[in-house]
C-alpha cells in the first residue's frame, strides 16, 4: 500500500526534472550550426556567393551570445568555407558587427483617470533599474508595476576574397586551415538531439 501511494509524487519529481531539463536546453548561447529561423529570429551562419571567388559570410547569435563567440564563429566559417572550395587563404575585405537591441516593457499601460492611458515618466537608476511614476498612482521610487528589459543580439558579416598559393602580405588575410586549427577547439557544435 505504502509503494502504490508513491508512485504519483514519483512521477511528478520526475516530470518536473524532465521539464527543467528541457527548460535548460533552450537557454544556451547559439551553437555553430547553419542558420535555422527567419527574419530577427534567425541564428547561425550563412553565405551567399558574390563573384567566383568573393563571398558574403554572416553570424548570428542569440541573447545569450557574446560578441566575441559571434566573431569568433564569422572567422571560423570563413575559413571553413575557404577550404570547402578549394581555396588556402581568405582575405577580409569588409567586417562589421551589429548590436541589436529589442526593449520588452512588462505593463505598458496601466489603468487610469483615462483608461488604459496616461501621462507617465521612465527613469533609469544604475541601482534599481528602469522605473516609471505617473501622477495618479505609485511612488517614483519604489514603483515596480513595470518591468523594462533590453536584450541585445549581436551579428557579424564579412565579405571575403578567397585565394590559393602563399597567404598575401596583407593584415587582413588568414591561413584558412590555421584558423581552423586554432580556433577548432573553441566552437561549440550543437547538441545531439
Amino acid at each position: 500500500m505504502h509503494s502504490l501511494s508513491r508512485r504519483p509524487r514519483v512521477a511528478g519529481i520526475a516530470l518536473a526534472l524532465a521539464s527543467a531539463f528541457v527548460l535548460a536546453s533552450c537557454a544556451t548561447p547559439t551553437p555553430y550550426q547553419p542558420a535555422t529561423g527567419s527574419g530577427s529570429y534567425r541564428t547561425g551562419y550563412w553565405d551567399e556567393q558574390i563573384e567566383s571567388d568573393r563571398f558574403r559570410v554572416t553570424f548570428s547569435g542569440n541573447s545569450l551570445t557574446s560578441r566575441e563567440t559571434v566573431e569568433r564563429y564569422l572567422l571560423y566559417r570563413s575559413a571553413q568555407l575557404t577550404v570547402e572550395r578549394g581555396a588556402d587563404y581568405f582575405v577580409l575585405a569588409d567586417r562589421d558587427t551589429e548590436k541589436k537591441s529589442r526593449t520588452y516593457i512588462d505593463e505598458p499601460f496601466g489603468p487610469g483617470p483615462y483608461g488604459y492611458w496616461g501621462p507617465s515618466w521612465r527613469y533609469y537608476s544604475p541601482r534599481w533599474g528602469w522605473r516609471a511614476w505617473s501622477p495618479w498612482g505609485g511612488d517614483p521610487f519604489f514603483d515596480r508595476r513595470v518591468d523594462v528589459r533590453t536584450v541585445d543580439r549581436y551579428e557579424a558579416s564579412a565579405e571575403i576574397v578567397i585565394g590559393r598559393g602563399a597567404k598575401p602580405d596583407n593584415v587582413r588575410a588568414f591561413n584558412a586551415r590555421e584558423v581552423l586549427q586554432n580556433l577548432g577547439p573553441s566552437v561549440a557544435p550543437p547538441r545531439p538531439q
